[in-house]
């Protein structure tokens, strides 16, 4: 398959599955069946492209114009690459997942599950490879409205409540300030393509670009950045895989994916820099530090394990969208490190915690006590991807937190540095004290009352491949770097 072939495959394989899985939709093995396979045919396409990314082409696809500078267009490169092989390679883990959770906690509306499901992939892909910020704008709306239904899933009021948040937040931030300020970078530059360097130099002056970066970064709501981050705890509500999907796969990594690539690609971090706009991206490394503290902080509070894990996202999120903000090469690295090693791990926790509640009905923190001996597989699995978030060796976290870290020493940012190391003992805080409840503390009565086992299988298995991949990741971690890298140096279009 040409590589241009092989950028439209990815975009119309998750669309056929969808369509294929309303058709299986009374027969549901099949159904899940058609979700495995279209899943690993998505990664097939994906992984296709990697080897002509990493040489060096961009491969592209022109779909239609509507006005001058103003196309539907797709081009593969290194930040893209890295997001689509991410979120293709979790959604046939997350889709193993899912088998063994909807049919252990016996969920309703599965078919509709499946289908919203490989929607939202779809548009993860038209995000991953948009040539331009109007294409993905465009497909950065089409993921909001597809992951609603997933959001609603369970239909109750607080479905409904938490679905209505977030609608609200995302469509309301995204026309409200990301939608302006592409007609006014349309206006300004005559395109909205993703160019090395940027395409507004010399365009603004400092307080006018200063203005449009947070128009442009407050409507990328999806990054959850304070103070428009109450979406992410409100679809809580959703099945596990679900937030799964919303914090590994493919909805908050779109977020920051699409914060990285207008730093890099429509601001230019060499124009934020500059001296006579110097300072232009401050105010977000500022605000970004806060959104990791203030988050870290709730999760520390928080007793309901789903919540802790969402105000942990938060957290993690700007951990990207700080690094980005730092405008140096190694905080760049960092960055888009984080985005994969953040996916891996975080994945991995919500996969537990939704194994806890399939197997033992259990939702907040106080209620683990002794589980580790219950579930030995889920806790070890649990405690690999919370070790990894703190920034533990030998895990993926420890990596792109490094390099994060070398960053803030290169741009000396005190105020990064302190972040880093004040966030890394509040993750330490509200992470370790799950692990000693698992493992140091004798089961509670209820729970010698009412024994249970581990959770089905197949949500066994994938939280085993996830963990393995959290661990991977430090040993060999090359391809993602030699990503990140090409993105850092200037090399990503």
């Amino acid at each position: 398959m040409a590589p241009e072939q092989a950028v439209l495959a990815a975009l119309a394989v998750p669309l056929a599955g969808a369509a294929l899985i309303a058709l299986a939709g009374r027969a549901p093995k099949l159904r899940e069946t058609v979700t495995l396979t279209t899943a690993a045919a998505l990664l097939g396409c994906v992984l296709t492209l990697l080897p002509a990314v990493l040489a060096g082409a961009r491969p592209a696809v022109a779909l239609f114009e509507l006005l001058p500078g103003l196309e539907i267009t797709m081009r593969v490169e290194p930040l893209g690459m890295l997001f689509a092989l991410v979120a293709s390679g979790l959604w046939i883990v997350n889709s193993l997942y899912s088998i063994g959770y909807m049919r252990g906690n016996r969920e309703g509306r599965q078919t509709r599950f499946y289908i919203c499901f490989a929607l939202a992939l779809s548009a993860t892909m038209g995000i991953a490879f948009a040539a331009n910020l109007f294409t993905l704008f465009l497909f950065y709306e089409l993921l909001t409205l597809v992951t609603y239904p997933l959001v609603t899933h369970h239909g109750t009021d607080k479905a409904r409540q938490g679905g209505r948040v977030y609608l609200g937040l995302l469509l309301g931030t995204s026309t409200v300030f990301l939608l302006p300020a592409l007609v006014f970078i349309w206006h300004l530059a005559g395109t909205t393509d993703f160019t090395p360097g940027g395409i507004l130099q010399g365009r603004l002056g400092h307080n006018e670009l200063a203005a449009l970066l947070a128009l442009t970064v407050y409507g990328i709501g999806k990054a959850a950045l304070m103070p428009f981050h109450r979406w992410l705890p409100a679809a809580m509500v959703a099945p596990t895989p679900v937030s799964a999907l919303l914090h590994a796969v493919a909805v908050v990594k779109a977020g920051v994916f699409s914060i990285v690539k207008v730093i890099v690609y429509i601001f230019g971090v060499d124009n934020l820099a500059a001296a006579g706009t110097g300072g232009a991206a401050d105010w977000l490394v500022a605000v970004a530090g806060f959104t990791i503290l203030a988050a870290s902080v709730v999760a520390l509070g928080a007793d309901n394990l789903k919540r802790r894990l969402a105000y942990s996202t938060i957290s993690q999120l700007s951990y990207v969208v700080m690094a980005a903000a730092l405008l140096a090469p190694l905080s760049l690295v960092g960055a888009v490190l984080h985005i994969a090693a953040h996916a891996f791990s975080k994945i991995t926790l919500f996969f537990a915690a939704g194994a806890i509640y399939t197997a033992a009905h259990k939702t907040e923190v106080s209620q683990l006590d002794g589980i580790g001996r219950r579930m030995p597989w889920t806790m070890a699995a649990f405690t690999i991807g919370a070790l990894s978030l703190i920034g533990m060796p030998p895990f993926a976290g420890v990596i792109s937190k490094w390099y994060i870290v070398a960053g803030a020493f290169a741009s000396e940012s005190r105020f990064a540095a302190v972040v880093i190391l004040a966030s890394t003992l509040l993750n330490a805080a509200y992470f370790l004290p799950i692990v000693h409840r698992a493992y140091f503390r004798p089961l509670d009565a209820e729970a010698l009352a009412h024994p249970h086992g581990e959770a089905p299988l197949p949500m066994v298995a994938a939280m085993v491949v996830t963990a393995a991949a959290t661990t991977a990741m430090f040993f060999f971690p090359n391809i993602f770097l030699q990503l990140a890298q090409a993105v850092a140096m200037g090399r990503g279009s």
